[in-house]
C-alpha cells in the first residue's frame, strides 16, 4: 500500500466514524471514547446508551461485495473487541457493572455522506 492510499483510507475513515458518531448522537447516545487503542485491538466508538455501555464497530465498504461490512466481523475479530472491551472495562472502574453490549455500524456510498445501518447487539462477548 502506498503512502497515499494509507492516508485516503485513514481520511475516509476518519470521515466514516464521525458520521457513525454523529447518526448515535442523534439517537440519543452520549459518547465516552473513540479509537480506544489496547494491545488487543482497537475499540472504534465506546457510548452510552441509558445506563449501559456500547462498544461500537464501524465497518465501511464501498460496496456489498463478500458479505459487505458486517460478514467482515468474524469469530478472530471478536474476540479481539471482547478482549479490547475487558481492558476498557477494567481501565473504568466506574463502568465495570455497567450492562454492556456490541453494536455494529455499517456504512456504505460515499464515504463523506455514508449510508448507516445500525445492527444493535450485533454480536455477544460469549458468542
Amino acid at each position: 500500500m502506498s503512502v497515499a492510499s494509507a492516508i485516503d483510507r485513514r481520511a475516509r475513515g476518519a470521515h466514516v466514524e464521525a458520521a457513525a458518531r454523529d447518526y448515535l448522537l442523534a439517537a440519543g447516545l452520549r459518547p465516552l471514547a473513540s479509537n480506544a487503542t489496547y494491545r488487543h485491538g482497537e475499540l472504534d466508538l465506546v457510548m452510552r446508551d441509558g445506563d449501559g455501555v456500547v462498544f461500537v464497530e464501524v465497518r465501511y465498504r464501498s460496496g456489498t461485495d463478500f458479505g459487505g461490512g458486517a460478514m467482515s466481523i468474524d469469530a478472530r475479530k471478536r474476540r479481539k473487541l471482547v478482549l479490547a472491551a475487558q481492558l476498557f472495562l477494567a481501565s473504568h472502574r466506574r463502568l465495570a457493572d455497567a450492562p454492556c453490549r456490541f453494536d455494529v455500524i455499517v456504512a456504505d456510498g460515499d464515504p463523506a455522506a455514508p449510508n448507516i445501518t445500525w445492527l444493535r447487539d450485533a454480536f455477544r462477548a460469549d458468542d
